[in-house]
């Protein structure tokens, strides 16, 4: 049941399970915000149809409309979930989104901000909990901060990386990669190419794509002794369901095939000109000698050149290997908020970690 609507002279403010993601005017407020391509229309329908209920978390989805004339003007998607018994709200990324973001534009976020109504309305519609904890934000923006009653803001452990692509390859290459780097690529390249025909595909058949994937997670399962979401049938439905059915607004999908058999396969989202590199499976036991990853990468950067992406964007994670190919590392942010003494002493064990974690990165220069 949806909380009572109050207003403002200029919003209201609605809390409710259930929202539409695929409807027009969610469309509509996506294209003109400064949202992600983790809140993408139909990424967050999948992590509401499909992973929410499977993982057992409650849906909390805050909207604000116009109070003139009803219009959507921002969307929160959040959940509610028990997290080591305590009460917590966390945006709707379940561990599948790398960015997130309130849905709006930056002008109507900072509009919201100021409205003394909307920040305390939003305030009353997520009560109760222990902790709101929104991580992966972009930026320390201190009107999200507002919005959200946030009294902490910390740059997590981890940054992200991107690097901007030029209008051909040969020019890329040259500028955000060392000689030394390139000369190993290709090195690794002439070796790959005697062992048979090789080359990077961009799939777009549902069988192909579904066939990939299995490689991918076979590949992976043999690094990754545990952690790897896509061993989790729940979230191998998950990233598949966006790989097959929006592989031609949202999703791009990329085998590189050995003789017709798929050695290596990546997900990739688009998003503005950029293209975000969210999930990646290698042969890695029978191509370790050729460096199949980093020729892998190579070949998704020459072919986002030549579609007109500006942008290849590694996402979250520390990897050496992004900054060999000229990815600059960007902090990401998460903001804090208590609604309980247990809250409070979460927070602050929250805040003791991160500066640990900054002391030990600092004496390991």
């Amino acid at each position: 049941m949806k909380n009572d609507i109050r207003s403002s002279s200029a919003f209201t403010v609605d809390v409710t399970p259930r929202f539409d993601f695929l409807s027009e005017e969610y469309a509509i407020l996506f294209a003109g915000s400064s949202a992600t391509a983790f809140q993408h229309p139909l990424w967050l329908d999948a992590i509401y149809h499909k992973l929410v209920p499977q993982l057992k978390v409650d849906p909390l989805i805050v909207t604000v409309r116009s109070a003139a004339d009803n219009r959507l003007v921002m969307v929160l998607p959040l959940v509610r979930r028990r997290h080591h018994g305590l009460r917590t709200i966390e945006f709707a990324d379940l561990g599948v989104s790398d960015y997130v973001a309130p849905i709006a534009s930056d002008a109507i976020i900072e509009m919201l901000a100021a409205d003394a109504f909307v920040c305390k309305r939003i305030g009353t519609v997520l009560k109760p909990f222990d902790m709101l904890r929104i991580r992966k934000l972009r930026s320390p923006s201190t009107a999200v901060q507002k919005l959200l009653g946030a009294t902490d803001c910390l740059i997590m452990s981890m940054g992200a990386y991107a690097v901007p692509l030029a209008t051909d390859f040969p020019t890329w290459r040259s500028d955000h990669l060392s000689v030394s780097y390139c000369k190993e690529l290709d090195k690794k390249s002439r070796q790959l190419h005697r062992r048979g025909q090789v080359a990077l595909h961009r799939l777009t058949d549902a069988a192909t794509i579904e066939a990939t994937f299995v490689k991918m997670r076979e590949y992976r399962r043999q690094r990754f002794d545990t952690g790897d979401l896509l061993q989790d049938q729940v979230y191998f439905d998950f990233y598949l369901g966006i790989a097959t059915h929006a592989h031609s607004t949202l999703s791009r999908v990329y085998g590189v095939l050995m003789e017709g058999v798929p050695i290596a396969g990546a997900m990739c989202l688009t998003h503005k000109d950029s293209l975000l590199i969210i999930l990646t499976g290698f042969d890695h036991d029978g191509y370790k000698s050729q460096s199949l990853g980093s020729l892998t990468f190579e070949m998704i950067a020459k072919h986002g050149i030549s579609v007109g992406d500006r942008e290849l964007d590694f996402t979250i994670g520390d990897e050496p290997y992004k900054t060999q190919f000229g990815a600059q590392k960007s902090p990401i942010y998460q903001v804090l908020r208590s609604g309980s003494l247990s809250g409070v002493i979460a927070g602050a064990a929250v805040q003791r970690a991160s500066w640990i974690k900054g002391i030990a990165q600092r004496f390991s220069l």
